[in-house]
């Protein structure tokens, strides 16, 4: 059992594409079976990098390297960037951006919520230098700023920081070889000095033409053979690579409390420079080296006797290796008895400013696996690396880890001018087991297109079907670490068994607000959400919290089929449920705009609303119930016609108007039975004991009244419909003790409230048991709305969480802000790596000059009609305006600005454009303010209309004007002037 002195980090998560692998998972892959990702490259690939025939026959070229493919491909949708501004990005900027994506994904804290910093390297921008500068092929508009903030590494951290909304430190760290590194030394720093909460640590190494070989030099450090062997006896260069990695890291004390996956454990890190005291600048010092591990080993607490693996800086040349083993030889003061070594760069090639946390990748998953890597290409040791001498050894195979005790690793960086960086590893600690306690479990995914999201569906089924994981912790994951974007998808599932989430629901919708609907009596069962009290806590403390302030015992009655037949129990036990109901939804953080309750359930929406507290409430309800026990017993009749088409006797009141074409009457069973026979329509009889809402209730009116009157009653705080008039209830009227009597007589105006309350599209949500409001809401227009339940109907073989959490992800697909991590706030689950997202990539790349050009991919940004009508006149110039500047070759009249990818700076050359084509100048905001090429050039036309006439005397000397020549344009003034001093004389 490893002891921790509280200053180790955990690596959380872990990204990045090399040369031969596009993932983690397969990079670790290759690292098992030896595979390099270095290899020679085609004619058509040389031929696209711009390498002449001539130049492939010369002596020493070597047509090899590590190069990262796809490069030239991005999702600038989903970041935001039009295609022109995506072409003249340097390509580390977004292919980095990506894999912090990915790897705060895997981490499963994209989702926000904590101070996140950026610490990241990249290497010199060749794509600037090489395919941009002086290049033809570069959109026209664009200015010296524009190419500047594209390409400048200054901007690598704060990219990632803008675009992922990550607010920690955004620092962009540069010491040539060992960069990497050092951005994880500098990130475990930050956290241990709290300036965030999570590090995202990394580099970035893609040198177009990536394609392109290079030219081997006697003497150089580049290999001959365009193979890398570090510490063998044929070494003789290292080969050039390209690629990108990044982690993500905690305090290890913060990821163990919050479930986070552990992959590696960082015991230390330590940074140095060699000064002066070696041969040269970019010589390497066996002194400088010596002392950062050392340092690692101190800061560490670890003793070098018990590191059985280190991933070393490696760069197979004549005088980097033998100084690297005798550094290393010298700093592990207690020798183990064996220590693997080896580096990444016989693989992948030098990643220059991402070699280092390749390098930490590669040592991370071995001390998290137990497995040293191999080596294949060793043959035997160069001898000028005295390795035979010393307690280092390189494995051709993969082997089992060398010493007992706790699995530990070290890294080596060592950068071009002396910056030397390294790090110690250890094994992760085991993971706490965590059973779930909830039954069921609410899977989101989301994405930026409905592309991306069946492609992100499929990935997550099939990692589903893989099994392992705990499905409660692939809910928690979803909802609490990834970004919500516009396409959604929502399902329900049980503890073991899930489908290929092809049932799931989809859709996207703008934010939409919640109404709240409280049923009444009628719509309780026995056992309704009681399988809510035994797993959601919230649920269960509100239910508590009413029971205790009730004169019976209100979980008895919720089992009770026959008490809950009886007015006295059953309008407080629905009060109770309904009002816990709403906690809960309160608690997921989903709050009503507005509310209706049916009857009783109007109580609810008032307690809610702060008209009564909840005592006071309870006090009323139970009293309302038993007065109206107390009364003779009616009947109630449901009738499909709307209440303007009933024409009723004098003892058959109106009790409700439910919707457009169904009502409900009341009366004795005499007079009911009556009107039944005589209606002319198949009517039904509800099963209530009284005729509620009709004049059997008048007796009861004047003792409630003087019971209102004894409590304190306050304006709402909240808008809730009021059943006595079917609009908007006023402070006057919830603060009157005569209005509640009324209600209890008066009919219900639950089809007229419904009709007020929604004049948009909103999300109607029954909070209670059943689906009857549910239903009666679906006969009315909800203007592209959706009516849910929050419990399922009694005879529905479901459990309760099944319908709770359907509603809740529904709300979310319809753009409802609901608390995704309160669903399980109150149990500790644990983020685990999932299938990460889907990048739609398009090719926005300028070629080199001099070699087949090929066109910058055109993304359609938004669906276009199957018959685009071209628009005419300032809209013509608007659009052509943009399509050019934007680089996009169909815009729509109704195609938002900002989606299409724009920005402030290219906003003020399209309106200085406009001015000059159009001849009318337009504020500075006016994009901001009209964002379509349709809203802009309404605008223009209003600018104009603002302009004053001139009259025609005017124009036509301005006509003149323009027609004369600047000879003429000086006689006629001077005769002007001449004309006027005699005038005057």
């Amino acid at each position: 059992m490893t002891e921790y002195t509280g200053l180790e980090i955990a690596v959380v998560g872990m990204a990045g594409r090399f040369p031969g692998s596009s993932t983690v998972d397969e990079f670790w892959d290759n690292v098992l079976a030896g595979e390099a990702g270095v290899r020679r490259f085609t004619d058509e690939e040389l031929d696209a990098a711009g390498v002449s025939v001539q130049r492939r026959a010369e002596p020493g070229f070597v047509p090899m390297g590590g190069a990262l493919d796809g490069i030239e491909f991005f999702d600038a949708k989903l970041f935001g960037y039009s295609p022109r501004d995506a072409a003249v990005l340097d390509p580390q900027q977004r292919v980095f951006l990506e894999c912090a994506w990915h790897a705060l994904e895997h981490a499963g804290h994209l989702g926000g919520g904590r101070e996140v910093g950026v610490y990241a390297s990249a290497s010199v921008d060749t794509y600037l230098l090489r395919h941009l500068w002086g290049n033809p092929a570069v959109p026209g508009g664009l200015q010296p700023l524009d190419l500047l903030l594209a390409n400048d590494k200054d901007t690598l951290a704060s990219r990632v920081a803008y675009h992922l909304d990550l607010t920690g430190p955004a620092i962009t760290v540069q010491t040539a070889c060992s960069s990497s590194l050092v951005t994880i030394h500098v990130a475990c720093q930050a956290l241990l000095g709290h300036d965030c909460d999570i590090a995202l640590a990394g580099g970035v190494s893609i040198r177009p033409p990536v394609h392109e070989g290079y030219q081997h030099t006697e003497g150089g450090i580049l290999a001959a053979d365009g193979r890398c062997l570090p510490f063998d006896a044929a070494a003789h260069g290292v080969v050039a690579g390209n690629g990108v990695a990044a982690v993500v890291l905690r305090r290890l004390e913060d990821a163990l409390a919050d479930g986070d996956t552990i992959h590696a454990v960082v015991k230390g890190t330590a940074v140095n420079n060699d000064g002066a005291s070696k041969v040269g600048f970019t010589a390497p010092s066996v002194t400088g080296q010596a002392r950062v591990i050392r340092a690692a080993h101190d800061l560490s607490e670890v003793d070098s006797s018990t590191i059985g693996y280190v991933e070393a800086h490696g760069t197979a040349t004549p005088l980097g290796d033998p100084i690297e083993v005798a550094a290393l030889t010298q700093a592990f003061v207690h020798p183990p008895q064996a220590c693997a070594l080896g580096s990444v760069k016989a693989l992948i090639g030098h990643l220059d400013a991402a070699a280092g946390v390749a390098g930490f990748v590669k040592a991370a998953l071995a001390v998290r696996e137990g497995v040293v890597p191999p080596s294949p290409y060793f043959t035997e040791p160069n001898p000028e690396t005295g390795l035979p001498d010393s307690p280092f050894f390189v494995n051709r195979e993969p082997a089992p880890w060398p010493l007992d005790g706790p699995r530990r690793a070290g890294v080596s960086g060592f950068g071009m001018g002396g910056t030397n960086a390294h790090a110690v590893l250890e094994e992760p600690p085991s993971p706490e087991p965590m059973p779930p306690t909830r039954s069921r479990h609410l899977v989101v995914l989301s994405a930026a297109s409905e592309k991306a999201l069946q492609e992100s569906r499929e990935r997550l089924a099939a990692r589903l079907a893989e099994g392992g994981q705990e499905l409660a912790d692939v809910s928690y994951t979803l909802r609490t670490g990834r970004k919500a974007l516009r396409h959604r998808l929502a399902a329900v599932v049980g503890a073991e068994v899930v489908d290929d989430l092809s049932e799931a629901w989809t859709g996207s919708g703008d934010r939409r607000d919640v109404v709240f609907l409280f049923p009444g009596q009628g719509s309780q069962y026995a056992g309704m959400a009681a399988q809510l009290t035994a797993e959601e806590p919230v649920f269960k403390a509100a239910l508590d919290e009413c029971a205790a302030l009730l004169p019976f015992d209100l979980h008895e009655v919720l089992a009770d089929a026959d008490r809950l037949t009886r007015t006295e129990f059953t309008q407080p036990a629905l009060f109770a449920v309904e009002y816990s109901l709403a906690k809960l939804w309160e608690h997921w953080g989903v709050r009503p705009s507005a509310m209706l309750g049916h009857s009783v359930g109007e109580y609810v929406a008032a307690c809610l609303a702060g008209v009564f507290s909840l005592p006071d409430a309870l006090e009323l309800v139970t009293a309302r119930g038993a007065l109206m026990g107390a009364l003779p017993g009616g009947a109630m009749l449901s009738v499909p016609l709307g209440a303007d088409q009933l024409e009723l006797p004098e003892d058959v009141s109106l009790a409700a108007s439910n919707a457009p074409n169904l009502s409900t009457v009341a009366g004795t069973f005499e007079a009911i039975e009556r009107f039944e026979k005589t209606a002319g329509v198949a009517c039904q009889r509800l099963h209530t004991s009284h005729a509620f809402h009709s004049a059997m209730i008048d007796p009861m009116l004047g003792e409630f009244t003087a019971l209102v009157s004894r409590i304190e009653l306050r304006a709402p705080r909240i808008p809730f419909i009021s059943n006595v008039s079917g609009t908007w209830i006023t402070a006057e009227e919830a603060t009157d003790p005569g209005y509640w009597a009324r209600h209890a007589r008066a009919a219900v105006r639950f089809s007229e409230g419904l009709t007020t309350l929604i004049t948009e599209p909103v999300t109607v949500l029954e909070v209670g048991p059943g689906n009857v409001l549910t239903t009666l809401a679906r006969q009315h227009d909800l203007r592209g709305g959706a009516a849910l339940g929050s419990l399922r109907h009694p005879r529905e073989d479901k459990h309760d969480l099944d319908t709770m959490l359907a509603a809740a992800g529904r709300m979310w697909i319809a753009g409802v802000p609901v608390d995704l991590g309160a669903l399980t706030a109150d149990e500790r689950r644990r983020r685990i790596p999932l299938p990460g997202y889907p990048f739609e990539r398009a090719r926005h790349w300028i070629d080199l000059p001099g070699t087949a050009p090929r066109p910058i991919e055109v993304v359609e940004v938004l669906p276009q009609p199957a018959e685009l009508v071209l628009p005419q006149g300032d809209l013509a110039v608007v659009t052509g305006i943009w399509q050019e500047l934007l680089g996009i070759a169909r815009i729509g009249p109704d195609d938002d600005y900002f989606e299409l990818g724009g920005h402030s700076l290219l906003a003020t050359q399209i309106l200085a454009r406009i001015t000059a084509e159009l001849q009318v100048t337009l504020p500075a905001g006016a994009i901001f303010e009209a964002p379509t090429p349709r809203r802009l050039a309404a605008r223009i036309d209003e600018l104009r209309d603002d302009q004053p006439e001139q009259d025609d005397e005017f124009a036509r000397l301005l006509a003149e004007i323009r027609d004369m020549s600047p000879e003429e344009l000086r006689a006629e003034l001077d005769r002007e002037r001449d004309a006027q001093e005699i005038s005057q004389s």
